[in-house]
């Protein structure tokens, strides 16, 4: 029996993404000067506005105003056409401190920063260890930002979205690709003619493996046949509002916050990577195929409170023996996610674009594979 999966990812120009971009960028100017900071940075954008919200301890000072323009002009919002212009936005700043409440619960990292469920996932389905449908949405997505940035055409614009459905056999492996969507902002003068040529070229035929596709595989490039009004203009973007785009595509759980504009002391983004780091070198330590991780914290309590598994039958260990091995070979304190994986440090605006996992071309912590040999090792 065959079926069917599909995810989505969106381009840095995508006003959701724009947020989340700049909430990074500022997270990451603090942690530059004040690693030990408190931040929770919230940004809403619209035509002409951007709103920088939120709670932040620390002791330096960055310049708010620059980041926001810089950021919005290195994506590419910078003519006054397009209706958000990095040098002609009117930026609002409304920040307050972290709640001494909160503090208090999270003293130096030895508590969660709030309660709450994360998880992580991992298969050996690619290189990236990640579904193939999220993996080839994010490279459509990332050539789309590549072919504009590059020149090759001047008529495209910075929003833009791409969306694969795989159709997998009885096996679960995937046999071809279903269809391919791709909606990207252009100019106004434009043909749908040499605009859909150019993208089935450049952007799907160039990204998606050959043999993947057939002569039944759809292509649906801006169906609805003009998207000139984009980004911010278009629609009112938002910090944490593309979840699903940042981890998994929806093949696996998303708990119940976003990462961008956290630091680590946030459960909802330390936890999650760390949930990631767990069952990414269990599949690599082949105790599972395809593994799920759930770990769910209390606030002000070091040790989480749940370890959930599921291998989609696809491990000779039982789940009570996966929690075991997990137990046995990672620190899960909030304090000790922070310190083993070093991030306190600057390294999430790189991440607020194309997903937090799976990042081949990032040296990311949580990616890395070096607790193979310890698993195994604990297993004799």
């Amino acid at each position: 029996m065959r079926k069917y999966f599909t995810s989505e990812s969106v381009t840095e120009g995508h006003p959701d993404k724009v947020c989340d971009q700049i909430s990074d960028a500022v997270l990451d100017a603090i942690l530059e000067k004040d690693p030990r900071a408190r931040v929770a940075c919230e940004v809403a954008a619209t035509t002409g506005l951007v709103l920088v919200m939120g709670e932040i301890t620390t002791s330096t000072y960055v310049d708010i105003q620059k980041i926001v323009r810089d950021t919005v002009k290195e994506i590419g919002y910078d003519r006054g056409k397009y209706g958000f212009d990095a040098d002609n936005l009117a930026v609002l700043v409304s920040l307050d401190e972290q709640s001494a409440d909160i503090a208090m619960g999270v003293g130096e990292g030895e508590g969660a920063g709030d309660q709450g469920l994360m998880f992580g996932f991992a298969c050996n389905e690619t290189a990236e260890m990640m579904p193939l449908s999220i993996v080839l949405s994010h490279r459509l997505t990332k050539r789309l930002a590549e072919v504009r940035k590059q020149g090759l055409v001047d008529y495209l614009r910075p929003d833009g979205k791409a969306q694969v459905s795989i159709e997998y056999d009885e096996n679960d492996k995937c046999h071809r690709i279903d269809s391919v969507v791709i909606s990207t902002q252009h100019n106004e003068s434009v043909s749908m003619k040499e605009l859909r040529a150019f993208i089935e070229k450049e952007v799907i035929r160039y990204v998606i493996p050959a043999n993947l596709i057939d002569a039944n595989t759809k292509m649906y490039i801006n169906p609805t046949g003009r998207f000139v009004i984009g980004g911010p203009k278009a629609d009112s973007g938002l910090t944490g509002r593309k979840i699903i785009v940042d981890t998994y595509g929806g093949y696996a759980r998303h708990g119940g916050g976003a990462f961008s504009g956290k630091d680590p002391t946030k459960v909802d983004r330390s936890a999650s990577y760390m949930a990631r780091y767990i069952a990414k070198n269990l599949v690599a330590a082949k105790i599972a195929d395809k593994i799920e991780v759930g770990l769910s914290y209390v606030i002000g309590v070091s040790e989480p409170s749940s370890i959930m598994i599921n291998t989609y039958g696809t491990s000779k260990y039982t789940e009570e023996e996966i929690e075991q091995i997990i137990r046995k070979n990672f620190a899960l304190s909030p304090l000790q996610i922070i310190k083993n994986l070093d991030l306190c440090r600057p390294i999430y605006r790189q991440v607020s674009t194309y997903g937090h996992f799976g990042r081949l071309d990032l040296d990311l912590p949580w990616e890395k594979l070096d607790k193979v040999e310890q698993i195994k090792n604990s297993l004799k």
